[in-house]
């Protein structure tokens, strides 16, 4: 896992350093009106950028811009996407590629709610938006047991982290606020909750799963009868 460092430009949301200072908008509001042409948006520069197929790094990089443009505003989250479940955290699907090149994701953080040790296999960024998280990393260790990798570090609204098995695939996240729901949007190279991947426990045991997607609809980005083309 690792934050992809770049130089930001005033309201991009582009993804702050390592030791940032937490952005001034830790406690948001949910909107009221959401402006979802801010997903369209989103989900159109990604499509493209995927489909120019750069190079891994490059996809990160420039990828985390677009993600952190995205969560630097918190007006466009439609609040069916943003609902805490007391009971576990909630993975709810934005948009899915129609060729499965990629998927956007909103998962929701109650209070006190975690991932197991657990891997992606493919690329993903994560973005956050409301709250904060932490997540730790894990490596295997020569007897084949998971141990963390260095210290945990924490996401802060608008910062942006990249994972992919090439540069770290493996860790375990946790809501970092005490007694709030927290927000992140996630992006990965693949239709995420048909993925077949596995969660570890420490001593080295490996299950596998498909998570799924909390939602059996999705947030309607391409209703554009609000602002319809001139007429010719």
């Amino acid at each position: 896992m690792q934050k992809i460092p770049h130089t930001p430009t005033p309201n991009t949301g582009a993804m702050q350093g390592m030791h940032a200072l937490a952005p001034t908008a830790m406690e948001k509001a949910a909107p009221t009106s959401p402006d979802v042409a801010r997903l369209r948006h989103f989900v159109q520069q990604l499509a493209a950028l995927v489909e120019s197929a750069p190079p891994e790094p490059e996809l990160l990089e420039r990828g985390s811009a677009l993600l952190g443009a995205l969560v630097a505003h918190d007006d466009w989250l439609p609040t069916a996407y943003a609902q805490p479940n007391p009971e576990r955290y909630q993975q709810f699907l934005l948009h899915a590629d129609a060729l499965g090149r990629f998927s956007v994701v909103s998962f929701v953080w109650g209070p006190g709610q975690a991932t197991p040790i657990h891997d992606h296999t493919v690329w993903g960024l994560i973005g956050m938006l409301r709250g904060a998280e932490d997540s730790q990393a894990y490596a295997r260790t020569a007897d084949g047991r998971w141990a963390p990798d260095g210290a945990p570090h924490r996401l802060q609204p608008g910062q942006v982290e990249a994972v992919s098995p090439t540069i770290g695939d493996v860790h375990r996240v946790s809501n970092a606020v005490d007694g709030q729901t927290s927000i992140s949007i996630h992006v990965y190279g693949a239709n995420i909750g048909a993925v077949q991947r596995s969660v570890y426990l420490e001593d080295g045991t490996r299950k596998p799963f498909i998570s799924g997607y909390s939602n059996s609809t999705l947030p309607n980005i391409w209703d554009l009868s609000k602002n319809p083309a001139p007429s010719a």
